[in-house]
């Protein structure tokens, strides 16, 4: 058994001569001292041998199968210091190369404008439970709105939220009254891929409660808001709209700018992009919160910051944003 052994190591050794990838040592390990290997079946058989047998045998299979381990381990060592003594430290880099993301861009350009309205702006939850997400917002559990929104369902009894009007609830629970926030976030919607739909984008909730607000205060809030980040009067359209948690509502549409009204892909030839989702906050979403609807009233508003991000900067399908194709991040390098 002690020439097998010798030949054995002796082959080992010839064998990790002429590998140089790490997942071959791994596999040459577990070809010689693996659970399956011969090695392994030598071990086996000492509980076969005598007392005397294994005295002599048990050491010298231990100390061989510890010389082996070795081996391999100097090897994987060896590889890995030649890699790090391979990169150059020195090498110039080139640090114009980094880019902010379409929507992050927009986001802040939104955010400092609503700022500027006075809004406090607030970090919500992407990690929500049932009663924020529908049912403090006029969702009970067999409204058919459920249907409307294919919620992504966590084994820990939560759910991704899908949509930014949860951070309505919170900012009543924790603020009351008079109110004036926005909160911008990422929301899961079990959606089917295509030019203006994703599984994962970002909306922008903004929300105002005080006494005597009306439903043109938000429609001006909208329009200045739209101005100022396109630059010039953006061409819109409102029509009616459901949403439980306010009534009445209304959606609000902008002219695509990927054709300019003409009728495209991205616009589902329709020449108009739903943008802007809202209407006067529902009495019950204010009594959830604890606060009296025959006193206050207020809007509510959820902006579609990726598809706004798309309008912006001319991207025709939302699918480029979720990519990581650094192609279609490069005209937003940093200078």
């Amino acid at each position: 058994m002690k020439e097998k052994l010798e030949n054995l190591v002796t082959l080992v050794k010839k064998e990790l001569d002429a590998v140089s990838k790490e997942a071959e040592i791994l596999n040459l390990k577990a070809k010689y001292i693996g659970k399956k290997s011969e090695f392994s079946n030598l071990l086996s058989s000492l509980k076969e041998m005598s007392t005397d047998e294994k005295k002599v045998y048990g050491p010298l299979l231990n100390s061989k199968k510890k010389e082996l381990e070795a081996l391999f381990t100097t090897k994987i060592e060896s590889l890995n210091n030649n890699i790090e003594t391979d990169f150059d430290e020195t090498l110039p880099v080139n640090i114009n190369t980094g880019s902010l993301h379409p929507v992050t861009l927009i986001a802040k350009e939104i955010t400092e404008v609503l700022k500027r309205m006075g809004f406090t702006v607030l970090q919500g939850l992407e990690m929500e439970d049932d009663y924020h997400n529908f049912e403090a917002l006029n969702i009970p559990k067999d409204h058919p709105a459920r249907d409307m929104q294919d919620t992504f369902y966590l084994d820990n009894g939560k759910l991704l939220r899908t949509q930014t009007s949860g951070d309505q609830v919170h900012a009543m629970e924790k603020y009351n009254v008079p109110l004036r926030i926005c909160s911008p976030g990422r929301v899961f919607r079990n959606e089917d891929l295509d030019a203006s739909h994703e599984n994962t984008f970002f909306q922008l909730e903004g929300m105002v409660v005080d006494k005597d607000i009306k439903i043109e205060n938000m429609f001006y809030v909208m329009k200045e808001l739209l101005n100022e980040v396109f630059h010039q009067d953006v061409k819109m359209r409102v029509r009616p709209g459901f949403f439980p948690f306010t009534e009445p509502s209304f959606e609000m549409d902008m002219c695509c700018l990927i054709c300019n009204g003409k009728g495209c892909p991205t616009c589902k030839n329709s020449g108009w992009i739903e943008l802007i989702p809202g209407g006067m906050v529902h009495p019950n979403v204010l009594k959830k919160s604890g606060i009296d609807p025959d006193k206050y009233t207020g809007f509510a508003f959820g902006i579609g910051l990726t598809r706004l991000a798309m309008m912006k900067y001319k991207i025709n399908d939302i699918r480029y944003l979720n990519s990581g194709d650094l192609r279609a991040l490069k005209k937003f390098e940093i200078e």
